[in-house]
């Protein structure tokens, strides 16, 4: 019984009845001004449903008072865009034409049922009805008072539903909206994505040189070779903030620009902060560089960083073979260190998952595993 009527405390339940209301409003002014020909406003409401801001309107009214609170309520809140979206506007209005004169049929005759009922059964004179007559008043009429009432709760609640749903159906996103707002979902989540990416390889890198630079200087015991250490920390450190500082802008202002992420133009610090955490790395460039274009130059350098990361972690302090090339409209970037069987390669965790993504965006590929005794990363990267 309580489920039953959990509606009546809804304050939804009583703002839907507003919204079928209001059309009545428009028929009243009608009805005094000529109630001979009562279909006049259904006629007004086709030229009117074709004006593009009348669904703007009408989503916006819907979801005031159909689904109040709610933050997906699947009605569109947007001018109509296409014909179809037009067509669906008037036949929404006409619609809730109709259910609103259901509604003030209800709303109204009903409880005057009621009355009649409880009047007839206390034995006074009764109204002569068009709708309902009673000759003779009797008692038992009292065991009908209640049903108009319950037909009155039943009609409300179920108007409201259904004029919901109709909503949700004439009013909800068009095919065309659905895409763009598919679309829009995508990019978050490719820019989400991205973000976790960069955090990643940046503060990764920066962490890993860190620990080996640490141990590294421990182990030695020598106080030149700790101040070498600890200017490489404090370099790295410094450049992992940097990139922190402009992913977190990224995150703050959408629309920030991405030129100040680093490019394979940068790559000399990162062979460089190898080389000081006690890699012997081997950096071969061939090909113009700086003819890279920019999503390609950035993503490669993040890729770089990614297998110089996998060297220093897993492999610790070994030679490492860089080459990159760019020959025949396409980078070659391939990152090579001994598999000693002493020695782990590299992890398949999530940096190996994010070169492979990285190189599959751009339309490119990646290989990475054992090759000939060898940890290789092979990236090759379309320039167009």
């Amino acid at each position: 019984m309580a489920r039953l009527l959990r509606p009546l405390l809804r304050g939804t339940t009583y703002t839907r009845l507003l919204h079928l209301w209001v059309p009545m409003l428009v028929v009243s002014v009608w009805m005094f001004i000529d109630p001979s020909i009562p279909w006049v406003p259904a006629l007004l409401l086709i030229p009117v449903g074709l004006i593009p801001a009348v669904r703007l309107g009408e989503g916006v009214q819907a979801r005031l008072l159909l689904t109040p609170g709610e933050p997906d309520s699947g009605i569109s809140a947007a001018p109509s865009a296409t014909w179809a979206d037009r067509f669906r506007t008037v036949l929404w209005l006409e619609v809730r034409m109709l259910l609103g004169w259901v509604a003030g049929f209800m709303t109204v005759w009903l409880p005057v049922f009621s009355v009649m009922f409880v009047s007839a059964a206390l034995g006074h004179p009764q109204l002569d009805e068009p709708i309902l007559r009673i000759a003779r008043p009797h008692w038992s009429y009292a065991l009908l008072a209640p049903v108009p009432l319950i037909a009155l709760y039943a009609g409300v609640v179920g108007l409201g539903e259904l004029v919901t749903a109709l909503a949700r159906r004439l009013l909800g996103p068009s095919p065309a909206e659905r895409l763009a707002a598919l679309e829009e979902r995508t990019e978050q989540l490719l820019e989400r994505t991205r973000i976790a990416r960069e955090l990643h390889d940046s503060i990764g890198h920066a962490l890993t040189v860190a620990v080996v630079q640490a141990g590294a200087a421990r182990a030695a015991g020598d106080p030149a070779f700790t101040d070498r250490a600890l200017a490489a920390i404090e370099e790295t450190g410094r450049a992992a903030l940097d990139d922190l500082e402009r992913v977190l802008g990224i995150l703050r202002e959408s629309e920030r620009p991405v030129s100040g992420r680093p490019t394979l133009a940068d790559a000399d610090r990162l062979l460089e902060s190898a080389r000081a955490s006690g890699a012997k790395v081997d950096a071969e460039v061939s090909g113009p560089l700086e003819t890279i274009p920019g999503p390609v130059s950035r993503e490669g350098y993040r890729i770089l960083q990614e297998s110089l990361t996998n060297v220093l972690r897993h492999a610790g302090s070994v030679a490492v073979r860089v080459r990159m090339a760019v020959v025949d409209g396409r980078l070659d970037l391939e990152v090579r260190n001994p598999l000693d069987s002493d020695i782990p390669g590299p992890g398949r965790g999530s940096g190996l998952r994010g070169i492979r993504e990285r190189a599959a965006l751009l339309g490119g590929s990646a290989r990475t595993g054992p090759d000939d005794g060898d940890w290789q990363v092979h990236v090759e990267l379309p320039l167009r």
